[in-house]
């Protein structure tokens, strides 16, 4: 799947990756073909992916401090959930923080849990396939897999 077929897809969540959107997109994603499915996968690991970077890992929640007052950091989960909603509010949203960090800042916020969004290729598999889906993408999205993104991380 291209990313002008991937992201007029995502379009149809307006923007918030909330359980009612994401079950509306993999019934859509559902009727396509298997290869479409699998393209989608293949694009949403990698748009996660990409915006896994220390940059946007460190930045605290936005909603939440700490003892006295201090910034609350985004766990792995919280961070992972942060990076589901920014590609969830669309292209315009994700292409943006990369050219100014403080846009990922808002997306930090508990009223921006994208988690939903990642169940929608296994929800639209099941239902163009009756099965179960049982493969892995190209890139991991789960939160500290780009080593290009985390410098310091890397061995």
């Amino acid at each position: 799947m291209t990313w002008a077929a991937f992201w007029p897809l995502i379009a149809t969540l307006n923007g918030k990756a909330t359980e009612e959107s994401c079950h509306r997109l993999a019934e859509e994603l559902g009727r396509r073909p298997v290869p479409d499915v699998i393209g989608f996968a293949e694009r949403l690991a990698e748009a996660l992916y990409r915006l896994d970077q220390e940059r946007f890992g460190t930045l605290p929640v936005a909603d939440l401090t700490a003892r006295l007052g201090s910034p609350f950091p985004q766990s792995s989960d919280v961070f992972l959930y942060s990076r589901c909603a920014v590609v969830a509010a669309g292209q315009g949203v994700w292409e943006s923080v990369f050219f100014d960090d403080d846009k990922f800042a808002p997306y930090t916020s508990s009223d921006c849990d994208g988690e939903w969004l990642l169940y929608v290729p296994d929800k639209a598999y099941e239902l163009a396939t009756g099965e179960r889906w049982d493969r892995s993408t190209r890139y991991c999205f789960e939160s500290y897999s780009n080593r290009d993104g985390w410098p310091d991380l890397r061995d």
